[in-house]
């Protein structure tokens, strides 16, 4: 079986974004229900919407529910879920037994994905949670690739496996944290983590009271508790011999530079995994694309052996910076403006399906009178050396955006 993309879809525009860059399939929430209830997320409208378009461009939309309930969330859950089936939803991502069941009884015919929320480790787990009705196990990212292997032995093979390969990672289990809850009364398992494990920290002496003493401190503040971000891209070819059917990309409350930069660099290197192409270059050239995109140090987390998930004192200096869109497809086109750019600026253009390249900044309005410099939310017609494709991405190139 092919290894399906799974990409983030934090709104509608993330969607589109995600779909042109070569999701096989998004996962998204709802307002209700979804362990990401800080993202924009999807009105009922929405979701109606954002899966028919899917479903159009042959992509999967999986919907969340992976928060866990509380007996109040419980009440208006038949109706939600139903609302997902007549929307045609594929699948639900649960974590909670009691949802689980309630899904059972009113929605038996929508396929039902375990979050790696739930922290299934072993065969034995996935076995049971199969047995609730589960079709697919999303594996806790504490596994590492003969953990994996074994477990993948052990089980029928109607019995899918996903396991994230790129995005930001939890220094808790799984993502099962109290933090948040103990420390700005959100609940992290109810969707409303505030990222406690973000926040700068620094060491107070009892008897020196307003003497902040930093830890791990840089120019941006003191990160005890920040892990690095996991990126399996050089490790694809390994997970695809495997037989995992889905490789999913964290990061619904991450922009459209991150969604497309990151789908379309591991469908690529997914692709030349299954054509039998030359993998060692096109992972090199994914590699140096995923730099591009706002990170942490990367990371290959827990897949071989002892982890590799230490605290990062704060994000990569980016060689590019995302300043706009494209809205339409040919050699001059409109784009909206997403951060400043001036007039002759050199930038770079990734387009869905076709190389990038680089050119100067050539801005102008309708009539053709040019613009100087442009700022985020305005629309301005750029013309363009090649041809580019409806949602490709302007950006700074390296010289300017330093």
């Amino acid at each position: 079986m092919q290894p399906e993309i799974l990409a983030p879809a934090g709104n509608l525009e993330k969607l589109r974004i995600a779909l042109a860059y070569g999701a096989d399939a998004v996962y998204g929430g709802g307002q209700a229900y979804s362990l990401r209830a800080l993202a924009d997320n999807f009105t009922a409208e929405q979701l109606h919407c954002g899966i028919a378009l899917a479903h159009r461009q042959g992509a999967r939309f999986y919907v969340t529910a992976n928060i866990f309930a509380h007996e109040m969330d419980l009440k208006q859950l038949p109706q939600y879920l139903e609302s997902l089936a007549a929307a045609g939803a594929d699948a639900l991502i649960v974590s909670d037994p009691g949802i689980i069941r309630i899904a059972g009884k009113v929605v038996p015919e929508l396929p039902l994905h375990l979050s790696t929320q739930a922290n299934c480790l072993n065969s034995q787990s996935a076995l049971l949670w199969a047995e609730l009705g589960v079709k697919r196990i999303i594996l806790a990212r504490e596994l590492h690739f003969e953990e994996i292997k074994a477990l993948k032995a052990k089980l029928p093979a109607e019995i899918e496996l996903e396991m994230f390969v790129h995005g930001s990672m939890c220094l808790s289990y799984s993502g099962r944290c109290w933090l948040s809850a103990y420390l700005a009364q959100r609940d992290a398992n109810r969707g409303l983590c505030a990222h406690p494990c973000r926040w700068q920290y620094a060491l107070l002496e009892e008897k020196r009271p307003g003497e902040y003493f930093p830890v791990l401190e840089d120019q941006r503040g003191a990160y005890i508790m920040n892990s690095q971000d996991l990126c399996l891209i050089e490790e694809l070819p390994a997970l695809t011999a495997l037989g995992i059917a889905s490789f999913k990309i964290e990061g619904r409350m991450k922009g459209v530079h991150y969604v497309a930069t990151t789908t379309r660099a591991y469908r690529q290197v997914r692709d030349a995994c299954l054509a039998g192409q030359n993998v060692a270059e096109k992972i090199a050239s994914a590699k140096e694309e995923l730099k591009r995109t706002r990170h942490r140090p990367y990371t290959t987390g827990f897949l071989w052996g002892e982890p590799e998930q230490n605290p990062a004192r704060s994000y990569e200096k980016l060689p590019y910076n995302f300043v706009g869109v494209a809205l339409g497809e040919g050699s001059k086109v409109q784009v909206e403006v997403r951060n400043h750019l001036a007039y002759g600026q050199r930038v770079e253009i990734l387009r869905p399906n076709l190389p990038t390249f680089q050119q100067p900044g050539r801005m102008f309005t309708e009539d053709g009178s040019m613009v100087e410099a442009a700022h985020a939310n305005q629309i301005v017609v750029m013309e363009f050396v090649q041809p580019v494709e409806k949602y490709s991405l302007i950006r700074l190139a390296e010289e300017e955006g330093q």
